[in-house]
């Protein structure tokens, strides 16, 4: 007994250096309040796998400030990946739990659990990696950019550095590539496509959309009206971009040179919203009309079971 008492005691110094070390080398996204990041992690990620496969280097992107990017899009992105964004602070316990229910036959996990917030600090900080170290660094960096952030600059930050196909990043860039507009003048129909094909942009080509993604672009066009995307508010100009800060356990490669894109982030805190009602499959004929959100509902299930990222 006294030497499993030892051990206990080890390895509760061990965690505790360990989650000490954890919180000290994670990136301060203060910064983020008024610059943006010349390269994210996931984007040097890319540009290391197409080297290393001997493929061009892609990267086209264009930054649009919050206030610009059509409402459509904003909609049909909270539908298709966080539908409870308002409501949560980075972390949504409700979607981690059903994350953790499992398939008895192939003991795998049936679903995703990923914020809108956590998957911003995956693409920002980190990697793809199912490492339960690396999760413990994201739910950790989600948490201070709730904290640090309001929800306009979050959502801004992931509609401008989100893939959206090969070397394809954020809203504009996409929209001007598949669509040949802006991400300001995207339609629902539009809006609603590049929003399904998020879960899996290199499979599910907005270009060539298969079946899935058009069962996906109908269910979201048709749930677009439940939605209230954060408000756009005035602020000064940002700040010039900065590099990936120094990555500890990730060892991420330094940042590439500014490549001169336009911000504007938001940086005053969204106002509360009514908890999103009970999104169905809309029936034949249903009107595409958005319509303004309706009366405060009960938290209801994500629309997409699996589209969360793990």
């Amino acid at each position: 007994m006294r030497r499993a008492g030892h051990y206990a005691a080890v390895l509760g110094v061990i965690a505790f250096g360990y989650l000490a070390y954890l919180y000290l080398t994670l990136p301060d996204v203060r910064e983020l309040r008024t610059r943006n990041l010349n390269r994210t992690a996931f984007m040097l990620l890319r540009e290391r796998e197409a080297r290393a496969e001997k493929r061009e280097v892609k990267h086209l992107q264009q930054w649009m400030p919050y206030g610009r990017i059509s409402s459509n899009l904003k909609r049909a992105v909270l539908v298709a990946e966080d539908a409870g964004f308002w409501g949560h602070e980075g972390i949504d316990l409700v979607e981690i739990r059903k994350s953790l229910e499992t398939d008895w036959e192939t003991g795998a996990f049936l679903r995703g659990a990923s914020t809108i917030t956590q998957q911003l600090a995956k693409n920002l900080y980190l990697s793809p990696s199912r490492n339960p170290f690396r999760k413990l660094r994201e739910l950790i960096i989600a948490r201070r950019l709730e904290h640090e952030l309001s929800k306009t600059r979050i959502f801004e930050l992931y509609l401008n550095d989100i893939e959206w196909g090969d070397g394809i990043y954020g809203a504009d860039a996409a929209a001007r590539h598949y669509f040949g507009t802006s991400a300001s003048s995207l339609d629902p129909d539009q809006a609603a496509l590049m929003a399904g094909a998020i879960v899996n942009p290199r499979e599910l080509n907005i270009s060539r959309p298969n079946g899935r993604l058009r069962a996906r672009q109908r269910i979201i066009r048709g749930r677009m009206g439940n939605v209230t995307p954060p408000p756009t508010v005035p602020v000064p100009p940002p700040a010039d971009q900065i590099g990936l800060p120094a990555a500890p356990p990730e060892n991420l490669p330094e940042a590439m040179p500014e490549n001169g894109q336009e911000t504007s982030p938001s940086s005053e805190q969204a106002p509360s919203a009514p908890a999103e009602p009970s999104l169905e499959e809309p029936p034949p004929g249903t009107p595409d009309d958005i319509v303004h959100p309706p009366p405060p509902a009960p938290p209801t299930p994500h629309p997409f079971p699996g589209a969360g990222r793990p």
